[in-house]
């Protein structure tokens, strides 16, 4: 019996780092869609793939290009599909809100026709996010609360999750959305603030860095583990029927929890170092978003398992070792 062939957009980020390595072991041919200058730089621009690259094939293509993703689709012919890739640095959008919104909408309809022509059985999965929920009616939110974005990231994903639900229902495509909300891991980028927080603490332990400059400390998320969240995705395109989901721990904690857990495990008082910077403020921030992924316990059997506090340690441990330092033994 040949092998599942399985195409991943945005392998090289966090989620697909850990997705391409839990396919691997479950005996995937893993296939992943990268820019061609990821290619030409691997060391700078496919680090967290480094470990895998003998044994995944990475093909060239861009999300805005039909006739990209057109042929990369026609040459690997997937029987999964896991469409991670987006413009997904919240910030970062507004200066150039028309990009994000041309590479997320076009990017997931490019995919997904194209899947319809070439290979209709195949099976996709979209990454929804928290965001879509933005300023939400209901606390917490489920797969029936209305979306309310309010961010142009947000917006784009509410289209993309529509796009998703018209393929699935006008041509019976097995196409599934997973609304994930916050998930953190080591491979997190460093433009986000849990990895800021993290890499922050190593360098103040290293000595070569004073102080962390951080925005609004009692903005509240529903953070989880990325690798348990791609876990989810797995078992969605394993169901019989596709449908939607909401990945999260239905728990709440503040970026100031963060900060002090994180600082705590290097045995440093984090009121020392932090400097609160409006600078670092987000406008139109959304509310607090937690989620219920009831829905997904019941039908995927998926539920989070490392704890908050498990998750920044690891995290800290992991910039700790890259900055060349250890934890205080006390703290271990």
């Amino acid at each position: 019996m040949s092998r599942k062939r399985v195409l991943i957009t945005g392998v090289n980020g966090q989620d697909g780092s850990y997705l391409a390595e839990e396919l691997l072991a479950r005996d995937y041919e893993v296939f992943g869609l990268v820019r061609r200058v990821g290619l030409e730089a691997p060391e700078h621009r496919l680090e967290r793939l480094l470990p895998l690259l003998d044994r995944i094939h990475l093909q060239p293509a861009s999300l805005e290009s039909y006739a990209g993703i057109f042929n990369a689709v026609a040459k690997i012919r997937p029987d999964e599909c896991y469409h991670l890739a987006a413009a997904s640095f919240v910030s970062y959008e507004f200066d150039d809100e028309f990009s994000t919104l041309t590479t997320n909408i076009n990017g997931t309809h490019y995919l997904l026709a194209s899947l319809k022509d070439l290979v209709p059985q195949c099976r996709f999965y979209f990454a929804g996010t928290s965001e879509m929920f933005g300023s939400a009616e209901e606390m917490p939110q489920n797969e029936q609360t209305r979306f309310r974005p309010r961010s142009i990231y947000g917006i784009s994903k509410v289209a993309g999750f529509e796009l998703v639900r018209n393929y699935r229902e006008r041509y019976g495509m097995h196409a599934s959305s997973g609304i994930l909300f916050n998930h953190e891991s080591p491979r997190r980028g460093h433009e986000f603030v849990t990895r800021k927080i993290t890499s922050g603490v190593a360098r103040i332990l290293a000595g070569t860095a004073t102080e962390l400059r951080l925005g609004n400390l009692d903005a509240e998320r529903d953070w989880g583990f990325a690798k348990e969240y791609v876990d989810a995705m797995w078992r969605m395109l394993q169901q019989p029927i596709p449908d939607d989901y909401v990945i999260a721990t239905g728990k709440l904690n503040s970026v100031r929890d963060f900060v002090r857990i994180a600082f705590q495990c290097a045995g440093l008082d984090w009121e020392k170092y932090v400097v609160t910077d409006p600078n670092f403020f987000r406008s139109g921030e959304s509310v607090a978003l937690c989620g219920d992924a009831t829905k997904a316990r019941q039908v995927l059997g998926w539920e989070p398992k490392k704890q908050f506090e498990e998750m920044i340690r690891e995290m800290v441990e992991t910039d700790c070792l890259a900055a060349g330092v250890a934890l205080p033994a006390a703290t271990l």
